[in-house]
């Protein structure tokens, strides 16, 4: 009998985490992985100068993936008790108890063992550096606590991505994947500090930091468009000093656009369409240059 009941309470123990997974999934906005992921793919096909092989490919993706789970777990970990206070973060899977600190630790943990692991299968660099990696991505949520450069930060943890890549092919790291994440960072703080502008109020309640807090709603717009313009600045220098073709200029040119769009979308008096404008344009820009790459590489 003593046996059975073990039995019965693992199958329920594993039920109840299948049962979870769509709620893990949406906790650590799974689906957001397209925002990254394809200037990761970026580092990896120049890198490769085309497809890498399956071997990498897969390897720098279940990378890439787990690494992100890593930081949005923790990042819900670490900041639970501020999401409890914020009208708007009140509904996450923590501060409502759809799901347990536990059980999200827990996931941080998985996630961070599959991303050592993955970075292991690619090269001795990608596995010296991933623990530092993981580290930051941890580490970086407290910064909203004490610097208003917590959004800049931010966007150094999506900036990680194509330099990784590029070491996960090449297993050396040098300056035309440093000036991708140098884009990618300007690019992902530049929405990271819109994003927090409708948390103004809030953070200056609360003693948090952002750019909002520190210089005002008005500035916040300034200050993203003038990271927006510097990542294009950067993306179209690389395209020069790589000698890219022309497809790649046409990818950077529909960034452009789609950029411009955004700002139609939201402006400082009106922020009723931010999610539209970081859910949906982000996701828009980051694939149009991985199209605009990848036909660059191949024709």
């Amino acid at each position: 009998m003593e046996g059975v009941r073990i039995l019965t309470t693992a199958a329920n123990t594993n039920q109840n985490i299948i049962r979870k997974v769509p709620l893990f999934l949406d906790a650590i906005k799974f689906h957001e992985s397209v925002f990254a992921l394809p200037f990761a793919y970026i580092g990896m096909f120049l890198a490769a100068d085309g497809f890498p092989g399956w071997h990498a490919f897969i390897w720098i993706t279940v990378a890439m993936v787990s690494a992100r789970t890593v930081g949005m777990a923790a990042n819900r970990i670490i900041d639970r008790h501020i999401d409890a206070k914020n009208p708007r973060a009140a509904v996450r899977h923590l501060p409502s108890g759809l799901l347990k600190v536990g059980e999200m630790v827990g996931l941080t943990a998985v996630a961070l063992v599959v991303f050592i692991f993955a970075a292991a299968q690619l090269n001795t660099l990608a596995l010296i550096l991933a623990p530092f990696a993981a580290a930051y991505l941890i580490l970086y949520p407290f910064t909203k606590r004490f610097t208003w450069a917590a959004n800049l930060l931010l966007g150094w943890a999506l900036a990680i991505s194509p330099s990784a890549a590029w070491i996960g092919v090449q297993g050396s790291l040098s300056i035309q994947p440093v000036l991708i994440s140098l884009a990618v960072a300007f690019w992902a703080g530049s929405f990271d500090i819109l994003y927090h502008t409708q948390d103004r109020s809030f953070h200056l309640k609360e003693g948090l930091h952002s750019v909002a807090s520190r210089f005002g709603i008005v500035n916040a717009f300034r200050f993203a468009r003038t990271l927006d313009t510097l990542a294009i600045g950067v993306l179209v220098t690389l395209g020069v000093w790589m000698s890219l073709s022309w497809p790649y200029f046409v990818g950077c040119g529909g960034a452009v656009a789609f950029l411009l769009y955004k700002y139609s979308l939201v402006n400082p008096s009106d922020l009723s369409r931010m999610g539209l404008a970081f859910a949906r344009i982000n996701a828009y820009i980051s694939s149009t240059m991985l199209a605009g790459t990848l036909a660059a590489i191949y024709l």
